[in-house]
């Protein structure tokens, strides 16, 4: 029986940034012996990266996959186009809520879970320079509330 721990390869924290994440779904990817054996060690990058639907097929540009060091002439394309593997029903559900105004997919996380590498989506919509400035001056009062909390129970 394989381990089903979840080990973290790539987190995209600028998603979180840019977008309200309304809804996430996990997706299998599509990869090449060499890409898995790169991803085993880290080696992915999904900061730039972005999910398109094309034909009821999920695809994913962008994600950058170190090549292999020992793969020599297996290694493939560090930026070529993936495919998620999703249920037929899921990718409908997502096809109809992405032809509203301003929702997009976006890759949040890459992740092993047992043997195999997942891919955490989300159904986001775009931010607006204010929100940003928002969730900016949340977080600083809550670091700020934070720093005084320890200020009194260690001073």
């Amino acid at each position: 029986m394989a381990k089903t721990g979840v080990k973290l390869i790539a987190n995209n924290k600028k998603a979180y940034h840019d977008y309200f994440i309304l809804d996430t779904y996990e997706a299998g990817i599509s990869l090449a012996g060499t890409e898995v054996k790169s991803m085993r060690m880290g080696k992915c990058s999904i900061k730039e990266s972005f999910i398109r639907i094309e034909n009821g097929e999920v695809f994913v540009y962008g994600m950058h996959i170190s090549p292999y060091e020992k793969g020599n002439i297996f290694n493939k394309d560090p930026l070529r186009v993936r495919k998620l593997l999703l249920h037929k029903q899921e990718i409908n559900k997502l096809l109809g809520k992405m032809k509203e105004k301003g929702m997009t997919l976006v890759p949040l996380k890459v992740y092993l879970k047992g043997s195999l590498v997942k891919v955490e989506i989300g159904l986001a919509k775009g931010k607006k320079l204010y929100d940003k400035r928002a969730d900016i001056a949340k977080k600083d009062q809550a670091r700020e509330a934070q720093r005084d909390f320890k200020i009194r129970n260690f001073g």
